[in-house]
């Protein structure tokens, strides 16, 4: 398996990505045990402490997208590359890459045009605004739309090899 070095943009993706899991990741854990201990203690419980898992849980999904992306642990079609011709498999990955990229693009403009309307939404008990978790998806699109060029740019300087039948070695499957 080739490996290729990250990129200052992977690195910032991933060390961002990184600490949001595990940031968040921890929040809801300790939240979600002291309010369970509170409860079997005390027969009561904190009244936010419902509110702030569901607040932080979709950052903790989006990042691990994200990572998935960039660990090329996403689901991917590799038979079309192999179907392709060699000469033609630079352009097909290019222009993939890059359609994957628009698309995503796409998102993230629709959830910024989003982010005025729902920031009026406010939680039940904390107050805090709609646009929190909208802002999380429209961040891992931007995100997943930088590694998509990203990868648009690694196919398009990769060298052209030909499909071998167990395993084809496609040099954008790896961010």
């Amino acid at each position: 398996m080739n490996v290729v070095e990250r990129s200052v943009v992977e690195r910032g993706v991933v060390g961002v990505c990184r600490t949001v899991l595990w940031a968040s990741t921890s929040v809801i854990f300790v939240i979600l045990a002291a309010n369970t201990v509170l409860r079997y203690a005390t027969g009561s419980s904190l009244q936010w402490a419902n509110e702030v898992p569901e607040l932080l849980f979709p950052w903790l999904v989006m990042s691990g997208v994200v990572l998935a992306a960039v660990h090329g642990a996403h689901i991917s079609t590799t038979f079309l590359m192999e179907a392709v011709p060699v000469a033609l498999r630079r352009i097909v990955a290019v222009v993939s890459w890059l359609v994957v990229a628009v698309l995503y693009g796409t998102l993230a403009a629709a959830t910024f045009r989003m982010l005025e309307i729902v920031h009026d939404e406010k939680s039940p008990i904390l107050q805090l605004p709609g646009s929190l978790t909208y802002g999380c998806v429209m961040s891992g699109m931007v995100m997943l739309a930088l590694l998509a060029l990203q990868s648009a740019w690694r196919a398009w300087h990769a060298e052209l090899q030909p499909a071998q039948a167990a395993e084809p070695n496609v040099p954008t499957a790896h961010w």
